[in-house]
């Protein structure tokens, strides 16, 4: 196993708590403009979720589907709180969110079962 993924793996919960942070603070902060910034805010949104997902994914504790259900509940929170601080909810978001939750799941799968492969070779 990779350093990084051990590391990913042990820590997994104290990350994913970051990054809801992370993506709270950047989702609910009233702003009286958005900053520029590159790529498409869908883009953001997929990658932050993707990110969110894949330290979960990648442990698999034992309610591991559930959390990511959560995530998902979580993302869509924080859409409809939204436009309570100045900012805009979009359901196009909310779907960026559910395809990066789905994309850190399959990136964490794929590195699980390429690390249970190298393991029963060995």
């Amino acid at each position: 196993m990779t350093q990084l993924a051990a590391i990913t793996k042990r820590y997994w919960r104290s990350l994913s708590i970051l990054i809801m942070l992370v993506i709270t603070t950047f989702s609910l902060s009233p702003l009286d403009n958005l900053p520029e910034a590159p790529g498409s805010d869908k883009t953001h949104h997929f990658i932050a979720y993707a990110a969110l997902a894949f330290p979960t994914a990648l442990r698999k504790p034992r309610q591991w589907p559930i959390i990511i259900l959560g995530f998902a509940l979580y993302s869509g929170l924080i859409e409809l709180i939204q436009p309570l601080v100045n900012r805009y909810g979009e359901w196009m978001d909310f779907l960026a969110n559910a395809c990066g939750l789905f994309i850190g799941v399959a990136l964490a799968s794929l590195i699980n079962k390429l690390e249970n492969h190298k393991t029963a070779k060995n």
